[in-house]
């Protein structure tokens, strides 16, 4: 069964179960102090529950460059396995408490993340359409426009292909327009999952050594100053405070250049190879 193609009814009970969990998570955050900055980030497929090892090494680095600021991370809850489908979890989890910390937190500005299967979660999260073949019953509506202006960046790592999605069956993974200015895509080179001509499957473990988790934290610190400064100047002027991240910058110069590509015929992965191995 593909990542979005859920049954109705299975979704249903899913967003019967997170919508109560919304107020809840909104009466926590507003009994809270309210950080300037939280990362809601999905981990990989088979990663242990939290961030997992890329949302770990990313959330470190960013917090690194925006200290003293505060920085809190949201490890999205879904069960991260080879039964993709499962992945809907993710992006229902991901939508509720992303609307819930908007709502209860006006001011905290948000980053958004993902690694691999993650990495589709949090794609799928911004979309501002339901993607094509794909039911609107069985999916959550997209979030409202307006949730965009309190994102700062969005930060993706190894987002699946084109080629990847339609192995498994499933539509492809599309940054919604509201987010796209402010996006960074990271893709290691020959990576079978991200890059549409890859065949090394053990190079998706390598973000971190890659310095590619460094190059996305510098990009989303960026973001984050430049929408706190946009807020300080607003507060002097008694103007309303504008949207996130506002900011006049390419995310691709962000991106590590890419290797060309072998010619002849790429294999396509099965679902058998998702199976992350450690690298060598």
């Amino acid at each position: 069964m593909g990542l979005l193609n859920r049954n109705g009814a299975i979704v249903t009970s899913l967003l019967t179960a997170f919508a109560a969990a919304t107020c809840v998570a909104g009466q926590t955050a507003s009994a809270a102090p309210c950080p300037d900055a939280e990362i809601v980030f999905a981990r990989g497929t088979t990663e242990a529950p939290g961030a997992g090892p890329v949302g770990d090494a990313f959330v470190s680095a960013v917090r690194a460059r925006v200290a003293p600021k505060s920085v809190d991370v949201y490890a999205v809850d879904y069960p991260a396995t080879m039964a993709f489908s499962t992945a809907m979890q993710g992006i229902v989890d991901a939508r509720t408490h992303i609307l819930a910390t908007a709502a209860a937190c006006p001011t905290t500005k948000l980053v958004l993340g993902g690694f691999s299967q993650g990495a589709a979660v949090m794609g799928f999260v911004t979309a501002s359409v339901v993607p094509d073949g794909v039911r609107q019953t069985d999916v959550p509506a997209p979030m409202p426009a307006e949730i965009a202006d309190h994102v700062a960046a969005v930060a993706l790592f190894g987002k699946p292909s084109a080629r990847f999605m339609n192995v498994i069956k499933d539509p492809d993974v599309e940054v919604g327009p509201n987010y796209v200015a402010k996006s960074v895509e990271l893709c290691v080179d020959d990576d079978l999952v991200c890059d549409p001509h890859g065949r090394s499957f053990s190079v998706h473990n390598t973000y971190v050594e890659a310095g590619m988790v460094d190059q996305a934290a510098t990009f989303a610190a960026q973001r984050l100053q430049a929408a706190w400064a946009a807020d300080a100047a607003a507060a002097a002027t008694g103007a309303e405070p504008g949207p996130a991240g506002v900011v006049d910058q390419d995310p691709a110069q962000h991106l590590a250049p890419s290797a060309p590509t072998a010619p002849g015929a790429v294999p396509l992965p099965g679902p058998t190879a998702l199976t992350y191995s450690p690298t060598p």
